[in-house]
């Protein structure tokens, strides 16, 4: 009796040696898809978030960064390699309005999350909506909506724009247009630049020349960054006329300097210094960044990410359809919203901000830029959800 025994535990101690080594989990995986001048902010964002979360159902959480260079077909090359060889299961950021198009249908096609933050045209959330993709920070309607509807109110009837020539800047304009007329105004002109133009005078000087009592910049980062100081070079401002910028960050107003940029109107959906919670947020993200202030679109990376990572937790998968599911399901809460809802177009339903950038004379202190004029609720500041044409709203 005594060797069967001793036999039946040697078969199953063989038995074991020989089956596979259980694999322990794989991290949880999140790409960054930015730009060069982008994604070193958005990937300290991103981590950070990464860092809070901890360990989401058994596993670590990995973040992978990577370059677009604004164009589609490298962006929607690298979201296809991630899913599909890297193990991906979510990418955030995603500037440039063209290219967020192209990585959603990749995300859509493979069933996984996107979270924008940097991407601002609104048929993201409309016509080419997607079930498993989400636009957190921003997007064109909101800016064009706050901006337009104050201007016009404040007797800034009649504008003329001046447009980066490619997805963004087209549903900028557009949405503005939309909000301009509907307020009571008017449009009497607009130029087209191409992104990246290194010198707009000529753009501002016929815009200035126009007489319209408002100058919109329908464009971003570097393109309106060398408008406000052609504008200033040119008196713009000075001379009566308003200078609204549709898309604007504190980043940009620290590098033009408060003298050129004082008077300047924007939307934003977030301010580094509007309450205790972003005040420390912003203040653990100044140490990675070399004493920077988080500008919106960085803090939206971070919002994102941690809702998403919440809610792979809660969901106990990380299932893109299933995760998206529960990141709808859930109240998103944090220093950037508070219970704020995500609605079936996948549109973040929060505040705006309407700003004024300070004169040197009322900043107080270093990156004190910005004077609240009024808050925007989300009802007021989202594109009404029937009237985006999203296939996935129940009409």
């Amino acid at each position: 009796m005594r060797v069967v025994v001793v036999l039946a535990l040697l078969v199953a101690m063989a038995a074991v040696a020989r089956a596979p080594a259980q694999e322990a989990p794989g991290p949880v995986r999140i790409g960054v898809l930015g730009l060069e001048q982008t994604e070193q902010g958005s990937a300290i964002a991103a981590r950070m978030a990464a860092e809070d979360a901890g360990i989401v159902l058994g596993r670590r959480v990995e973040i992978l960064v990577a370059d677009h260079q604004g164009k589609p077909d490298i962006g929607s090359a690298i979201a296809a390699r991630w899913f599909d060889r890297d193990g991906v299961d979510a990418i955030a950021d995603v500037p440039v309005s063209s290219v967020a198009l192209a990585v959603q249908e990749v995300a859509r096609t493979r069933h996984k999350i996107v979270l924008f933050s940097l991407a601002g045209t609104s048929d993201l959330t409309g016509k080419d909506c997607s079930p498993t993709s989400f636009q957190w920070t921003f997007d064109t309607y909101a800016l064009a909506n706050g901006i337009a509807s104050a201007l016009v109110a404040a007797r800034g009837k009649t504008w003329f724009f001046i447009t980066a020539d490619y997805a963004f800047g087209h549903a900028l304009e557009r949405d503005a247009r939309a909000a301009v007329e509907a307020a009571g105004g008017s449009v009497i002109g607009d130029v087209q630049h191409a992104m990246f133009t290194p010198d707009l005078s000529a753009f501002v000087l016929r815009a200035h020349q126009s007489g319209a009592q408002v100058i919109a910049l329908a464009n971003a980062g570097p393109d309106t960054v060398n408008a406000i100081k052609a504008a200033a070079e040119f008196g713009v401002v000075g001379s009566g006329q308003k200078l609204a910028a549709l898309l604007m960050s504190i980043d940009q107003v620290q590098g033009i300097g408060l003298r050129a940029a004082q008077g300047l109107d924007l939307v934003s959906s977030f301010y580094w210094d509007m309450d205790e919670q972003t005040r420390a947020w912003s203040a653990r993200f100044a140490e990675r960044y070399g004493g920077w202030k988080p500008n919106m679109f960085q803090a939206g990376v971070y919002s994102a990410i941690r809702h998403y990572l919440k809610a792979v937790a809660a969901a106990g998968t990380d299932d893109g359809p299933t995760v998206a599911a529960k990141m709808r399901q859930m109240p998103v809460d944090d220093f950037m919203m508070h219970n704020a809802r995500i609605r079936a177009d996948g549109r973040v339903m929060h505040d705006f901000y309407l700003f004024q950038v300070k004169s040197p004379a009322e900043s107080k202190a270093p990156w004190d830029d910005f004077k609240l004029l009024r808050t925007i609720p989300a009802e007021q500041a989202a594109r009404p959800e029937n009237e985006g044409g999203c296939p996935l709203v129940t009409r």
